[in-house]
């Protein structure tokens, strides 16, 4: 486990870093958010423990950062502060931060913090094993390169800006952003069930092919909804299924497996259509060119009310530069 320890007090630098390595934790320090910020650019870091007050990037600006790259993955924030009214609280959390500790702590405090930070961490290895097996199911077609990182990315991005509309998120389980980040990328798992001959064809399926095409949704809901029944608690299975099962349902009730129609369809399954169709049509294959994101921004616009939920189309409409730099920082091989 590293910690990063960000203060611009070198005797409260010094001494938090004395309390974690005595417990035998990697500690790498930084004296200002900036020097933080460059850090975490370059190194592996799971839990940051940051000052509030710092000149030039402040621990809210850090914060930001963590929160809204969609190239960073998740990383547990403890704030610490002599700011310890519930409004600075308040105003530290909805930054982004996880947990809050005030000035002056003990070092048990400290401790204990970490330890919860651990256990929340523990789901970001879970993250990695799901990752990995979409990564799995995705291998048999070599030529989806960056696929899963940058649909990833995208329904990251987009769950992020509903999240940030105070209309819309009281309606998001906690983490939502999280959850679409670690379950969108196993969308497809169910295709590791579907015979090479059809998944592999390079020509267009007959209809009896795409009849089985077709099954991928609910072979992966099915074996996701199995790892739930043992697992009923954990919501990210939960998302994952309803992600599987509903990404190719349409908002006007035209798509598949069921015909889902409108709020009927999961919210995780209207973000991860709308990602997963950006990317299918924005990078070449050997079948078909690309087009350029206008292009595509065209083709989702149209298809506002029929394919596509509009409260996503407005968030894509918001967040697609950021888009189009996530598809920049995942270029397919040539």
């Amino acid at each position: 486990m590293k910690i990063l320890v960000v203060d611009d007090d070198d005797i409260a630098l010094e001494i938090s870093k004395k309390i974690l390595e005595e417990e035998n934790y990697e500690v790498v320090i930084a004296e200002d958010g900036e020097s933080a910020l460059e850090i975490l650019r370059s190194t592996d870091i799971q839990i940051v423990i940051s000052d509030w007050n710092m000149p030039k990037v402040t621990g809210i600006d850090l914060w930001h950062f963590l929160r809204s790259s969609p190239l960073v993955g998740y990383i547990y924030i403890i704030l610490v502060t002599a700011r310890n009214s519930k409004e600075d609280m308040v105003k530290g959390l909805e930054a982004g931060a996880d947990d809050f500790i005030s000035k002056p702590f003990e070092p048990a405090e400290l401790l204990v913090r970490i330890i919860n930070a651990e256990r929340v961490l523990a789901l970001e290895t879970t993250s990695m094993m799901l990752f990995s097996l979409a990564k799995l199911a995705e291998s048999k077609d070599a030529d989806t390169g960056n696929h899963l990182d940058r649909m990833r990315a995208y329904a990251t991005v987009l769950a992020r800006n509903l999240e940030s509309n105070p209309t819309i998120r009281p309606q998001l389980p906690p983490h939502f952003s999280d959850l679409i980040y670690r379950t969108s990328p196993l969308h497809d798992i169910g295709k590791v069930g579907i015979p090479d001959y059809i998944l592999l064809k390079p020509g267009s399926l007959n209809d009896e092919e795409w009849k089985v095409m077709k099954r991928h949704a609910e072979i992966g809901a099915e074996t996701l909804d199995a790892c739930l029944k043992l697992s009923p608690g954990a919501e990210y299975l939960k998302i994952a299924r309803d992600s599987a099962w509903a990404h190719h349902e349409h908002w006007d009730g035209t798509g598949y497996p069921r015909g889902l129609k409108g709020e009927e369809i999961p919210l995780c399954a209207r973000i991860v259509a709308l990602a997963d169709v950006y990317d299918a049509v924005t990078v070449k294959r050997v079948y078909k060119a690309a087009i350029s994101h206008d292009v595509a921004r065209g083709i989702i616009i149209n298809g506002i009310g029929t394919q596509f939920d509009p409260m996503i189309v407005n968030a894509f409409l918001e967040v697609e530069d950021q888009l189009q730099e996530i598809k920049k920082n995942f270029p397919d091989k040539s």
